[in-house]
């Protein structure tokens, strides 16, 4: 899987739950916030795999960028884009980092149909997903968003 099409995200479910939320009340621009410089760096799409207890894709967006650098001007720029509803949450969230990366997207979709992890291992070919989250190219990408509905 040599091409970078689209990038599986590992996200907790209280943040998935939140750009959810953001996105059913007309939010259209989305940044989900990492300490330190995470992936991903560039691709399509994304999709949002929730992780324990659901363990679950429940979702895809379009990839934008990701934006590094120091926390404080990152937020500055970025910060509205973000699920996080204050900068003292921010800076809660950062644990004294003073690097970040804010991961942009748009086009929120909800899966009408979630995908297991068991099913994806399948599908993939491996035994376990990567803590950081993956690549996988434009077919692989396809039929995953083909099967959520």
């Amino acid at each position: 899987m040599g091409e970078r099409y689209a990038f599986v995200i590992m996200i907790k479910e209280k943040w998935w739950s939140e750009f959810r939320r953001l996105n059913r009340a007309g939010k259209t621009d989305h940044a989900y916030v990492q300490r330190g410089f995470g992936p991903p760096k560039d691709g399509k799409l994304m999709l949002f795999y929730v992780v324990k207890p659901v363990g679950e894709i429940q979702g895809y967006a379009e990839f934008r960028e990701r934006v590094v650098g120091e926390a404080d001007a990152v937020w500055k720029a970025y910060g509205r884009e973000s699920c996080l509803r204050s900068e003292g949450q921010y800076e809660d969230f950062l644990k004294g980092a003073r690097n970040v990366s804010f991961i942009r997207f748009t086009n929120l979709h909800e899966a009408a149909k979630s995908i297991l992890s068991s099913d994806i291992l399948a599908s993939l070919g491996v035994k376990r997903l990567p803590r950081r989250g993956f690549y996988i190219d434009k077919e692989a990408a396809d039929t995953l968003i083909k099967t959520m509905g």
